[in-house]
């Protein structure tokens, strides 16, 4: 009998189904590492926000905006008011938010800031406790 060389059938599906297995895992695994990297990003753009309200803005008017933005956060970098998907702080559909309260004549005494993330809870700060 002579023997052929070769691969058979189910040895070329084997190979196959396990190569597919290994590129699907791949793109999930990349996938996931972009939303995290993605959150990453909002994080330190909401703890920018925070720091340049508390440390900033807040030292010197002795209150907090009704509504931020480059103008009066001039502290911090303007790109980071835009999220990763390049929609600005206060737009329809940004994943940053300020919600000022306790306001009084554009006054506020208190705010919290939040960030949707795509991996983890919804990432919030608040300002420090004034007395």
């Amino acid at each position: 009998m002579k023997k052929k060389s070769g691969f058979t059938i189910i040895e070329l599906a084997v190979v196959i189904v396990f190569a597919t297995l290994l590129v699907v895992l791949f793109f999930i695994q990349k996938a996931n590492t972009e939303a995290m990297h993605r959150d990453e990003q909002r994080k330190e753009a909401i703890n920018a926000m925070y720091y340049a309200l508390e440390e900033g803005f807040f030292i010197e008017n002795g209150y907090y905006p009704e509504e931020i933005s480059e103008e009066n956060l001039k502290v911090m970098d303007p790109q980071l008011f835009t999220d990763p998907y390049g929609i600005n702080l206060g737009k329809d559909g940004s994943t940053y938010s300020y919600e000022p309260a306790n306001c009084d004549n554009g006054k506020c005494k208190e705010y919290t800031l939040r960030a949707k993330l795509e991996k983890e809870d919804e990432y919030v700060k608040k300002n420090r406790e004034t007395k």
